[in-house]
């Protein structure tokens, strides 16, 4: 096992492998811009290495004063977290060529099923269903034109590089493509520094299930049943739930045989996410496979008793999962809220701020990972997300009944949250009867 990692992350995530790290027993090692020297993974790290001015570019995607960073501390492992630089394939690479354990999977299948292209590839081998779309990236505007004739409108464009919902656009008529083709390119070059595109058919109104899935170095894959991610805004989640009250044992049992097969062709190792849209049949295809730890994997340690990110750790020390397939089942139901410190009013704009004073919920099935702390100024640099509230019941009412609970006695003042609007959604009956999918939030089902 390490003696000593080093997380190159920050906030909650940040805050979570520290947790970890100090239940097996390990000396964790926090990085730090300069403006997140007051921040809570900084100060309860066991050590805590400045690597940089505030904007990430220079701090937390700044490799080589990471790696230095390890380095320099005696550390054996680094863990990327989510965001960042997690699913960066040249990252990976680094840290194993300085003798570094990079906890993920290996530097080749970051870089592999971080095309979606060549990943929708590997799915289709593995006998994955996969949406009508192009075979590769799109070469220029006019085979966009083309290839939309082909596979017929609405048509989806997406970066072949990255995820977190960047660099995706809808097109429901040639008239709508020039602007979705020019778009979604800048996007991409903006957050992935590649402006290459692939393009499928869109699927109308369909429910966004993920599978959890986490291999180590002896071949043994295993999955940790689904999450329902179909509340959303801006293609970015902000509810999620394990498991679906959409998905039937069936459609289960098919899910997540796929995410398996696919996984296991990648040859694929440490914890990692196969992503599916599913119609109102039930069809499901595959949409593209994240490289790293979820953020919403709190509901998949709540209804399987699973401690994801200590698996992680173990798996990357070279120890064989602690687990097998049979002995893992779906208990009860979680579901999680994405507290981030955005305006809902103003199409969910990040709202940077202090901390004035902040009250964290309690009680019988909650938990709250946050990096926040009263007197806290969240930085306008990163992510908006603050914090996850997440809860489990017995069945979905109790969790549900559990999370309003939660809700209301969630107070943050000083930023504007989306607290009240996931209350709203909560309250919904097209929430509690689970009548919903990706495009809820922007069709107003929730308001009814």
């Amino acid at each position: 096992m390490f003696q000593k990692v080093l997380i190159a992350n920050r906030g909650e995530i940040a805050v979570r492998i520290i947790q970890a790290c100090r239940d097996l027993g390990i000396i964790s090692v926090a990085v730090y811009s300069e403006a997140d020297r007051e921040a809570l993974h900084a100060q309860i790290a066991d050590e805590a290495v400045c690597i940089g001015p505030a904007r990430a570019s220079e701090s937390y995607l700044n490799m080589e004063n990471i790696i230095s960073a390890a380095l320099a501390s005696g550390c054996q492992a680094i863990h990327p977290g989510f965001g960042f630089l997690s699913e960066n394939p040249d990252f990976a690479e680094l840290t194993t060529q300085a003798g570094l354990a990079f906890i993920g999977p290996t530097s080749a299948t970051i870089r592999l099923m971080g095309d979606k292209s060549e990943a929708k590839r590997n799915a289709i081998a593995a006998g994955v269903p996969v949406a009508l779309g192009t075979d590769g990236p799109l070469r220029d505007f006019d085979e966009a034109i083309s290839e939309a004739e082909r596979i017929g409108y609405p048509v989806m464009l997406k970066a072949a590089s990255g995820g977190g919902g960047k660099g995706i656009r809808v097109a429901h008529s040639v008239r709508e493509l020039k602007d979705a083709y020019d778009s979604a390119a800048a996007e991409a070059v903006a957050n992935f520094g590649d402006g290459r595109l692939y393009m499928e058919k869109y699927i109308q109104n369909p429910r966004h299930i993920e599978v959890q899935i986490i291999g180590d170095n002896f071949g043994n894959v295993v999955h940790l049943f689904e999450r329902e991610c179909s509340v959303q805004r801006r293609h970015q989640k902000l509810i999620e739930e394990s498991p679906s009250a959409f998905v039937t044992p069936e459609l289960r049992e098919r899910m997540t045989r796929a995410a398996v097969d696919l996984a296991r062709r990648v040859g694929y190792r440490n914890a990692g996410t196969i992503e599916f849209l599913v119609d109102s049949d039930r069809n499901f295809y595959f949409c593209e496979m994240n490289t790293r730890i979820q953020v919403e994997h709190p509901v998949t340690e709540q209804v399987t008793g699973v401690d994801l990110v200590c698996e992680q750790i173990r798996v990357a020390a070279g120890r064989p999962l602690s687990f097998a397939q049979e002995d893992l089942t779906l208990r009860g139901h979680a579901i999680e809220c994405r507290i981030n410190a955005e305006d809902p009013a103003r199409n969910f704009a990040p709202c940077p701020g202090t901390l004035v004073s902040m009250h964290l919920p309690g009680g019988p099935g909650v938990r709250m990972d946050t990096a926040a702390y009263q007197g806290y100024q969240i930085p306008p640099f990163y992510d908006s997300m603050i914090g996850k509230l997440i809860v489990y019941g017995a069945d979905r009412q109790q969790a549900i009944a559990r999370m309003r609970r939660a809700l209301a006695e969630t107070l943050f003042e000083g930023v504007v949250t989306g607290t009240d609007y996931q209350m709203h959604i909560l309250r919904s009956k097209a929430f509690e009867e689970a009548r919903f999918n990706v495009n809820s939030i922007a069709n107003g089902d929730f308001d009814h």
